[in-house]
């Protein structure tokens, strides 16, 4: 199996190392991942300005742009080769519900998916530096492997989400559906020390609604979430309606 690893938390992160490092067991792992951290930069694509790429390790390159930069240089200039699979991770945090449209480490499998690799992103539902990435590289692994033999369905890649806990202490994977946040109070605003007002976006909650059979119900109790994405975004049930509309 060849396989190509990128994240958003950068090339020096935890999660991408250990995750790398358990996916040498199925295969050839090439890793290009950004050079800093780029989180919450979605599916943002670097145009007005050239990219660099540095060969930081065998097979290990650190690009100045974001992770659907990452996929696109690897895929079509760096590895010289097809990956039969791309895994974007291991993200320090969840990527839960209407934060996987945020999320870079979610856009780098959609931006595979695409070009028509299968994907997944994979995430440590932490809220501090994490503790068990190795247990969510262990099951990636084992996520890598089945599909590696299955495949996924067309235009689909898989969101998964793992609790910060031992892999002995985690409950079985359920698939979920893309769960829903509640958007209130999502920014903080402050005085800095010369009278001048300064905006944090985001305060550090989840805020997500518990509705059952979502990502964040099942992460929230334990399991292992593994959401199903696909690339149209077309909401059918509204055509219907629209196209009764009198636009003219």
């Amino acid at each position: 199996m060849k396989i190509l690893v990128t994240n958003d938390d950068g090339i020096h992160a935890r999660g991408i190392t250990v995750l790398a490092g358990e996916l040498q067991k199925l295969g050839d792992v090439t890793v290009v991942a950004p050079d800093r951290e780029r989180s919450a930069v979605g599916h943002a694509l670097t145009l007005h300005h050239p990219l660099r790429a540095m060969e930081i390790g065998s097979s290990i390159f650190a690009v100045d742009g974001t992770p659907t930069d990452c996929v696109n240089l690897g895929i079509h200039t760096l590895l010289g080769f097809k990956p039969d699979i791309v895994v974007s991770g291991i993200n320090r945090g969840a990527n839960l519900g209407d934060d996987v449209t945020y999320s870079g480490t979610v856009s780098a499998a959609m931006e595979a998916t695409l070009m028509g690799i299968p994907a997944f992103a994979v995430s440590l539902a932490t809220s501090g530096p994490g503790d068990n990435y190795q247990s969510a590289a262990v099951f990636a692994a084992r996520l890598a492997g089945l599909i590696f033999e299955k495949g996924l369905p067309a235009d689909t890649f898989l969101n998964v989400n793992v609790p910060d806990v031992a892999e002995a202490e985690l409950l079985p994977p359920l698939v979920t559906s893309q769960g829903k946040r509640r958007y209130e109070g999502l920014i903080i605003d402050k005085i800095d020390p010369r009278g001048r007002k300064y905006y944090w976006i985001g305060n550090g909650q989840q805020n997500f609604r518990d509705l059952e059979g979502t990502d964040y119900h099942a992460v929230s109790r334990g399991h292992i979430s593994v959401t199903p994405l696909h690339l149209d975004l077309t909401n059918y049930e509204s055509m219907q309606l629209l196209r009764k509309w009198e636009f003219e």
